[in-house]
């Protein structure tokens, strides 16, 4: 016994050897990475190599400097840990990767990094306890089968310690209940558990040749038992490559394999055959396969089983962390179905540190704490960090606080009374407090807007006091507040007001809220009026209704008459617009009549049209703005554009010589007389079947053939009408009938088509008279989360190039460099990710980028408020205009908190910058605030100081 005993202890201890062997090769492996770090260079290069060690510690103080001032600086982390690798700072770099860990959730190639650097360090037994520590907040952030096997493979070389093997049993279990039901991974980590058994088996079984004592079958069955179990546990679970299992199953086993774990490998192998068409998707797809691990999820939530949605979530989030949409949709699946207390709350911690600006993933970890049972203590931390996550709107803080408030009343047992419950209704009150002052204080000062203009909080707090406190006195505080801050003139706040005075206060008080409310509201005063007439039916007395009466005749009869004025003003605006175009009319017209008597035309006399009268005709037509074209919902602007008969439906004037046969000048003039037989016969038109085309060059070379080229593929086509002037020259634009309306989405999507080095717009044929109000345009000022805007490009810089600089970050929907109309590049341009999370990475990535020696700049797109662009040298004070949204530097990331102090951050000059770097106009200010127009003379100087 003794014997076997020493034997086996002998075994384990190889086993331990080994285990440290494959340690080193793995040191070994990387010995040339650790050699840059440490090792000292040759005397020839000790001076070159002195230079570069005081370059890299000024560049690390400097990264060190910065992450003092901005630790939520994602990039400055990587490049600082990067860097004193390098140097092989070993001490520092653990410090940096410990900072970076706090504020981030580490990607598996940052967490095997560290792990290896540790393992190498920790040598020696003691140490080991750390790098188990290290492996514990790894397996936390996400869900990887690699750091599960390091994990395992590191416990294996301390199986020689007291407790040792029962350490490595517990690690490999816990592995394969984590990645275990991995479809590709997972049967890596199943493998190393069997390899480990399989060398326990080694060590108690005896030398062969010799009989086994009673003592040694026990322990052999047992090991074998272990193993069998493993093969068993490990065919029942779909994944690749089982088949390879299943045959060294049966080589393995010298009883065979059971009919059960038969029936259950067949019945893996039909849930893998379902699951196949996802696997193969995954493996062809781009990262990061959103769209591929969506329809997967859709398919595991209606197979409904738990840990296959789990696992599937599980492998999504590995590799769409910054996507906050399925962060909300895991914790939903999370809260409603599982209720795993544990897996739920540290799946809500994970989903707010990889996407902290997401105010829905803060709300939703409160509730869940709240609903597991959480000590005041962690919710209050909770929401303390999510108030300095850096939200991207004002509603978004007066939600995260609805939250908190709403939880902080059902703390409090109002049936006890309020001596009973003092401390948590203090609590709650000092809560409410805060909150307004926060909103006032932080917000305000932050967006330029309370982001709660209704005073939904106060509300509710003036409910909870007249309704579980029973202080009216203090709700009729709150309201009174809730009046001044702009909202006495609507109606629906008084009514509010009312019925709480209705259900906890006096009919005194009902009354003058109602008095109050007839006086002061302007959108609805009717409505107002006939509830305080009710009013005064059901409770007051005779004089209270004649005083009713007479206060709202009196409103209502004020309230007719400035409508009436109103009115009058909007009819005398409409009478003044049309007398200035009649006016623009009749000048017109006179200077018509002025040229003709400057050429010598007496009235009744005949004369032959001069060349000089089309020339200059045609410089006023070709003086004019060529068809303007915005982006809105893909149509032009109708504002600027020249309806088609007023464009080619003239006549050629009499007199008018054409140029000599086969000139250029002839073939557009007889197409443009072509055009003009066309228009004759407007029966033949149909804009339900037509687009219109713009933006063309004026020099391009038999327009009608050039576009039947173009879009032939679209469809039939019934007609083409390009625009050209009087003089015959292509005016830019024209117009493609099909012969079926199907035809007209498939040319749409040849808007931005490149013709000629110019893009070709295509938008739909709106006739503006028959639809007046097709010319209001929709300007988008929404924050643009998949896009991103890029300044500062080199004018040389093309399409395909900034395409494949972008490619590397996500999957690219649309590319567009802006242009000015005549085509020359502005430096600026706009990229189209697929999602949100792809333009964070970009923005990450690619802020900052050299190109052709020019320093881009690259930001998530939003565009510009269209009053403050487009109304140059208006009265607007310039408090008016928003100030942009700072952004941090991670992901949607251009969102987190900064550290700067507030009196720092704070603009001291008027915004003068409009979104996505377009400069607002330069105005001077006067003493009030107001922006103070511009006059020719200020221009003068302006181009003079250039």
């Amino acid at each position: 016994m003794a014997a076997s005993s020493n034997a086996e202890q002998t075994q384990l201890q190889d086993m331990e050897e080994e285990g440290a062997g494959m340690e080193e090769r793995e040191m070994d492996s990387d010995e040339g990475e650790e050699a840059g770090m440490g090792e000292e260079n040759s005397d020839d290069e000790e001076d070159d190599s002195s230079e570069d060690e005081k370059e890299n510690e000024a560049e690390i103080q400097r990264l060190e400097e910065q992450l003092s001032i901005n630790a939520f600086d994602y990039n400055c982390h990587l490049d600082l840990i990067k860097l004193l690798k390098h140097e092989g700072e070993l001490l520092r770099l653990r410090k940096a990767r410990q900072k970076m860990a706090e504020l981030f959730p580490l990607t598996e190639e940052i967490w095997l990094d560290w792990l290896k650097d540790e393992i190498r360090l920790s040598e020696e037994e003691p140490n080991r306890e750390k790098v188990y520590e290290l492996f514990e907040k790894a397996i936390k952030d996400y869900i990887c089968p690699e750091i599960w096997l390091e994990y395992g493979q590191y416990a294996i070389g301390g199986m020689g310690s007291v407790g040792g093997i029962d350490k490595v049993r517990a690690i490999f279990e816990r592995a394969v209940t984590a990645v275990g039901l991995h479809m590709t991974k997972g049967q890596t980590v199943w493998e190393a558990y069997r390899e480990f058994e399989n060398a326990i088996l080694s060590t108690v079984q005896p030398p062969p040749g010799r009989t086994y004592s009673r003592e040694e079958q026990e322990r052999v069955d047992v090991q074998l038992g272990r193993i069998h179990t493993l093969f068993r546990r490990q065919l029942a679970v779909p994944l690749m490559d089982m088949e390879a299992t299943y045959a060294e199953y049966e080589e393995w086993s010298e009883t065979g394999v059971p009919e059960t774990t038969i029936l259950q490998y067949r019945k893996a192998l039909k849930s893998l055959e379902k699951c196949r068409s996802f696997e193969e998707s995954l493996i062809v797809a781009e990262p990061p396969k959103l769209a591929e691990y969506q329809a997967y999820i859709d398919f595991e939530l209606k197979e409904g089983d738990p840990a296959r949605v789990q696992i599937t979530f599980e492998r999504t989030l590995a590799e769409n962390c910054l996507v906050p949409d399925m962060w909300t949709k895991y914790n939903t699946y999370l809260d409603r179905q599982l209720k795993v207390k544990d897996l739920v709350l540290s799946t809500h911690d994970r989903a707010v540190r990889n996407c902290p600006w997401t105010m829905g993933l803060w709300k939703s970890y409160v509730l869940a704490l709240e609903r597991h049972g959480a000590d005041h203590h962690t919710v209050s931390d909770v929401f303390e960090k999510a108030l300095s996550a850096g939200f991207i709107q004002a509603a978004d803080y007066v939600e995260i606080w609805q939250a908190y408030l709403d939880y902080l009343r059902r703390r409090v047992d109002f049936s006890k009374g309020e001596r009973e419950s003092s401390k948590e209704l203090e609590e709650l009150r000092g809560a409410f407090s805060r909150s307004l002052d926060y909103m006032k204080q932080d917000v305000e000062e932050r967006f330029g807007e309370s982001g709660d203009p209704s005073c939904i909080i106060m509300q509710i707090w003036a409910r909870v006091e007249a309704l579980h406190c029973k202080n009216i006195q203090k709700a009729r505080e709150l309201w009174d507040s809730i009046m001044t801050k702009g909202n006495a003139k609507f109606a629906n706040m008084w009514l509010e007001y009312y019925n709480l005075e209705r259900s906890y206060g006096d009919p005194v008080h009902c009354r003058k809220a109602l008095h109050r409310a007839v006086q002061c509201t302007s959108d609805y005063p009717e409505h107002v009026c006939e509830v305080l007439l009710t009013f005064e039916r059901v409770e007051g007395s005779l004089e209270d209704w004649d005083v009713a009466v007479q206060k709202t005749e009196t409103k209502l009869n004020r309230v007719n008459e400035q409508r009436a004025k109103a009115a009058e003003k909007e009819a005398a605006m409409a009478r003044q617009e049309e007398d200035r175009g009649d006016q623009r009319q009749r000048t017109k017209s006179d200077k018509k009549a002025q040229k003709k008597v400057q050429k010598g035309f007496r009235p009744g006399e005949k004369r032959k049209a001069q060349q000089d009268d089309y020339q200059d005709q045609w410089n006023e037509d070709s003086g004019k703005s060529a068809p303007k074209r915005q982006r809105g919902n893909g149509a032009q602007s109708t504002e600027d554009m020249e309806t088609e008969t007023g464009l080619f439906g003239r006549k050629a004037p009499p007199g008018y010589k054409h140029a000599a046969p086969g000139t250029k000048k002839t073939q557009q003039g007889d197409a443009a007389a072509a055009q003009r037989q066309n228009d004759d016969k407007p029966e033949l038109r149909d804009d339900n079947c037509s687009v219109f085309i713009s933006n063309l060059a004026y020099t391009l070379e038999e327009p009608e053939a050039k576009l039947r080229t173009l879009f032939e593929t679209c469809g039939p086509i019934n007609q083409i009408r390009p625009v050209f002037s009087t003089k015959g020259g292509f005016k830019g634009y024209g117009y493609v009938q099909f012969e079926a309306p199907v035809s007209v989405p498939e040319a749409l999507k040849l808007d931005r088509r490149e013709v000629e080095g110019r893009p070709m717009f295509v938008s739909p044929c709106v006739d503006k008279n028959k639809n007046p109000d097709f010319k209001v345009f929709k300007y988008n000022t929404a924050l643009e989360k998949q896009k991103v805007f890029i300044s500062g490009l080199p004018f040389s810089c093309t399409k395909e190039q900034l395409q494949e600089m972008s490619k590397d970050h996500g999957t690219i929907k649309e590319v567009r460099l802006v242009t000015y109309r005549s085509g020359k590049p502005k430096g600026l341009a706009y990229v189209e990710f697929e999602n949100e999370a792809q333009a964070s990475q970009a923005v990450l990535k690619m802020d900052g980028m050299e190109i052709e020696g020019n320093k881009i700049s690259v930001a998530i797109s939003n565009p510009p408020r269209r009053n403050q662009m487009d109304i140059t040298g208006s009265n607007r004070p310039t408090a008016d205009l928003m100030p942009r949204q700072v952004f941090g530097s991670r992901g949607r990331g251009r969102t987190q908190l900064s550290l700067l102090p507030r009196s720092l951050n704070r603009q001291s000059a008027p915004v003068s910058k409009a979104e996505n770097g377009t400069a607002l106009s330069s105005t001077s200010a006067n003493s009030a605030g107001e922006t103070k127009p511009l006059s020719n003379s200020d221009f003068a100087k302006m181009l003079l100081s250039k």
